[in-house]
C-alpha cells in the first residue's frame, strides 16, 4: 500500500514511517522542511488552512496524520488556542480535503487522550464512547481536529479512523518521562512514593503496530480507538521498572500528596505535580474487539528499549 505521513521527521512520525516500511508499505514522508534524513520526504511548508498538500498526495491510498502543533510546557503565545487550531484544526481540515479530492481512501488521525480530559478516578478509565470533555487548548484542538476530518470523509466518503493514544513514550521521548528517567538513572530521591494512582502509557510499538493494523482493517473505518500498552501502573510502580531497566534501585520517599500539591503551587510548577499524581486511565477493549489487536510491547521491555537506545 502507499501511504503518507506527515510530521514524519517528528517523534512518532518518524516511529510510525519505519514500522509501516517494515511491513512492506510504500511510505511517503510528509515534512514542513526538506528533511535530509529522509530523502523521499515531500515538504509542503508550514501547516494551516491554506497549506498545498495536493502534490505530496499524488497516487497515495492512505494517509497517517501526524503532524500537529503538540501540548507544550512553557507556552509562549498569547493566544494558544487560536495557535492550536491553525494546525490542528485548519490544517488537519485542508489535509482531508485534498486528500479527498486526491482520490486517498483512508485517513487516519492521529489524535490525544486528552480530548477526554487530563484525569480519571482511579479504576474508572475513559471508555470508547466517553463523551469529550477536553479541558486545554491542545485538548480542545485535537477534538475540532477529529470532526473536521471526520466531516470532510463524511462528504467525500473517505474512511476516517481516529486514535485516542495517552502519553506516548520511547526512544527520543522527551518533557516529564525523559525527566523522570534522567533522575532515576542518576540515583536522584524522588517524593512520589506514597503516590497511589494509575496511568495508562503506550510505547511507541505499540502505537506503531495499531497504526499499522488501522490503515488496511476493514472494520477501522469510522472507529474512534483508544490505545495503551494493556496495563496501567502508579507512578512509583513506573519508576521502578525505569530502575529496573536501568539497573540501579529507584529511590523513592514517601511525602503526603497534599505536601507535593503545596509544594506545586508554590514553586508555579502544579500542573506538573499533578500529572505525577493524578490517574488517567482508558479502557481498550473496545480496539480489542473491533481490530483484534492486543499490545505486543510490555512496558518493562519498551523501557529497556528505549534505555539502550538514549542512555548509552
Amino acid at each position: 500500500m502507499r501511504i503518507a505521513v506527515t510530521g514524519a521527521n517528528g517523534f512518532v512520525g518518524r516511529a510510525v514511517c519505519e514500522a509501516l516500511r517494515a511491513k512492506q508499505h510504500t511510505v511517503r514522508p510528509i515534512v514542513r522542511q526538506t528533511d535530509p534524513g529522509e530523502p523521499e520526504s515531500v515538504a509542503v511548508g508550514p501547516i494551516h488552512g491554506d497549506t498545498d498538500w495536493a502534490h505530496a498526495l499524488r497516487d497515495i491510498e492512505c494517509i497517517v496524520h501526524c503532524a500537529a502543533r503538540v501540548h507544550v510546557m512553557a507556552e509562549t503565545e498569547t493566544d494558544p488556542l487560536a495557535a492550536f487550531r491553525i494546525v490542528n484544526v485548519q490544517g488537519s481540515q485542508r489535509l482531508a480535503e485534498q486528500a479527498a479530492q486526491a482520490g486517498v481512501k483512508r485517513l487516519v488521525f492521529l489524535s490525544s487522550l486528552k480530548v477526554l480530559g487530563e484525569q480519571t478516578e482511579p479504576g474508572q478509565p475513559f471508555q470508547a464512547d466517553a463523551v469529550p470533555q477536553p479541558d486545554d487548548p491542545y485538548g480542545i484542538s485535537k477534538w475540532e481536529g477529529e470532526q473536521a476530518v471526520q466531516q470532510a470523509g463524511r462528504v467525500a466518503s473517505m474512511d476516517v479512523v481516529v486514535i485516542r493514544p495517552p502519553l506516548v513514550y520511547g526512544p527520543g521521548v522527551k518533557a516529564n518521562f525523559q525527566r523522570l528517567l534522567r533522575a532515576v538513572s542518576r540515583g536522584w530521591p524522588l517524593p512520589l512514593g506514597a503516590i497511589n494512582n494509575k496511568r495508562s502509557l503506550v510505547n511507541l510499538d505499540n502505537l506503531c503496530d495499531l497504526i499499522a493494523v488501522c490503515v488496511h482493517h476493514p472494520a477501522a473505518p469510522g472507529q474512534v480507538f483508544l490505545v495503551s500498552d494493556g496495563k496501567d501502573v502508579s507512578t512509583p510502580e513506573l519508576i521502578q521498572a525505569m530502575g529496573r531497566a536501568l539497573g540501579r534501585p529507584a529511590r523513592l520517599i514517601s511525602i503526603p500528596p497534599a505536601c507535593l500539591h503545596l509544594m506545586g503551587r508554590l514553586s508555579g510548577r502544579l500542573a506538573q505535580i499533578e500529572r505525577l499524581t493524578g490517574s488517567l486511565q482508558v479502557e481498550i477493549g473496545h480496539t480489542r474487539e473491533v481490530l483484534g489487536w492486543t499490545p505486543r510491547t510490555s512496558l518493562q521491555q519498551a523501557l529497556q528499549s528505549l534505555v539502550q537506545a538514549d542512555l548509552k
